[in-house]
């Protein structure tokens, strides 16, 4: 049987092929109700497929948006991930994913991948201070949006959650129940990272602590972020001697592990440690007991970022853009911190 063409489906609607592109690609023209009906009646009724390898070739561009993650095994990225893909297919595109591993040569691996690609833009969770990534977008001239993480070297559209403000809450709360003090079990860099989210967790530990009047001196651990490494952690330290009464966690993984590290030493929660996080994955909720820990709206910042990285403005020389996009963050409140 013939190939089927464009030309095919807009003689048998009875409009031109470039309609017929209108409909299919959702735009750039809007296309009357009753006409739309008419061309993808006639598309199913020809057994249309377009070729999107042409399509990329003549536009340079194709339907996929790239996403870098750190690590997608771990339960925050992967329901982010998932968000993104959400957020893009609600705007007819494809999602190519990449773990970087938190290695810097694999981020820029990715990237050229992605960008080589011609994809229609790129989301981008940085695991790190990203030099080598800013020099490869800016070799690309590449429309990029940072999600989550907003390395001081890359200067493009960023989406990120108050982290500093949502730490500050899990921790006032945590004081609040009269414990003397509460440590923080943070990341493993010993140089603070600029636009790091667990760095910003660890300054929003401080500040609560700083305002209720209570040193931190000596009660900031360094843990993996994975709950498999911060177990680890978790035992050495509630097995010691100076057993902290409350402890903030930088992510919802690293919580776990705690959680499951007092389960084995018998350490009863919350009477005998409270817990929070923050993330909010949906696992915190199934935790024994279900763990205290903050929140934002993944599916509103992965909607902004996937609206941000189409947006044909943005790539206008002079033309005003929002460089930074802050959710709020919030408490969620369950049983590891000694409520209900």
């Amino acid at each position: 049987m013939p190939k089927v063409t464009r030309d095919d489906v807009a003689r048998l609607a009875g409009t031109s092929t470039a309609v017929v592109s209108y409909v299919i690609n959702n735009g750039p023209r809007p296309v009357a109700p009753a006409t739309r009906e008419r061309v993808l009646a006639a598309i199913k009724q020809l057994g249309y497929r377009p070729d999107r390898v042409a399509q990329a070739m003549a536009s340079r561009r194709t339907d996929l948006i790239g996403l870098i993650v750190p690590d997608a095994r771990q339960p925050f990225f992967a329901e982010m991930a998932h968000a993104v893909e959400q957020a893009a297919s609600e705007r007819g595109k494809m999602v190519l994913v990449g773990n970087s591993d938190y290695l810097d040569e694999r981020e820029v691996h990715y990237l050229r991948a992605f960008l080589g690609m011609r994809v229609s833009g790129l989301i981008l969770i940085s695991q790190g201070p990203s030099e080598n990534a800013a020099t490869e977008i800016d070799a690309w001239d590449a429309r990029v949006v940072l999600l989550h993480e907003r390395p001081e070297a890359i200067d493009d559209v960023a989406v990120v959650t108050d982290d500093i403000g949502g730490a500050q809450l899990a921790t006032r709360h945590l004081l609040e129940h009269g414990h003397p003090y509460v440590a923080c079990l943070g990341g493993i860099e010993k140089t603070p990272v600029v636009g790091d989210p667990v760095t910003d967790h660890v300054v929003g530990w401080r500040r609560a602590m700083q305002e209720a009047g209570r040193s931190t001196e000596g009660r900031l651990f360094q843990a993996p972020y994975n709950r498999y490494d911060a177990y680890e952690v978790a035992l050495d330290l509630l097995a010691g001697p100076d057993r902290p009464p409350a402890i903030f966690c930088a992510t919802d993984d690293q919580a776990l592990g705690v959680l499951r590290a007092a389960r084995e030493l018998r350490i009863d929660v919350p009477e005998g440690l409270a817990v929070a996080g923050f993330d909010d994955v949906k696992e915190a909720a199934l935790a024994d007991p279900p763990l205290t820990t903050v929140a934002s709206d993944r599916q509103a910042m992965a909607r902004a970022a996937v609206d941000a990285v189409l947006d044909d403005s943005l790539r206008v020389p002079g033309a005003r853009r929002e460089r930074l996009r802050t959710f709020p963050s919030r408490l969620v409140v369950r049983a590891s911190c000694g409520c209900g």
